[in-house]
């Protein structure tokens, strides 16, 4: 049930980003509260991570890049 959970949801919180990314909080806080990275939303002093634009970021920095059809 969790991961439809998380498959449906555009924000993800720590503790779904921690699961989503299978990391501890440390790791997960020290990720989202990077300036650089395109994925963190912060709405009334949490932070949360915007699971479309961090699916782009690990495809950007992994390698396994989508190739586009002619």
């Amino acid at each position: 049930m969790t991961e439809k959970v998380l498959v449906d949801k555009r924000l993800l919180n720590v503790k779904e980003f921690c699961a989503y990314l299978g990391i501890g909080q440390t790791k997960a806080r020290e990720l989202l509260t990077k300036t650089d990275n395109p994925y963190t939303v912060r709405l009334d002093g949490r932070l949360y991570a915007n699971k479309i634009l961090l699916d782009k970021w690990i495809d950007s920095i992994s390698g396994n890049k989508v190739k586009k059809a002619i």
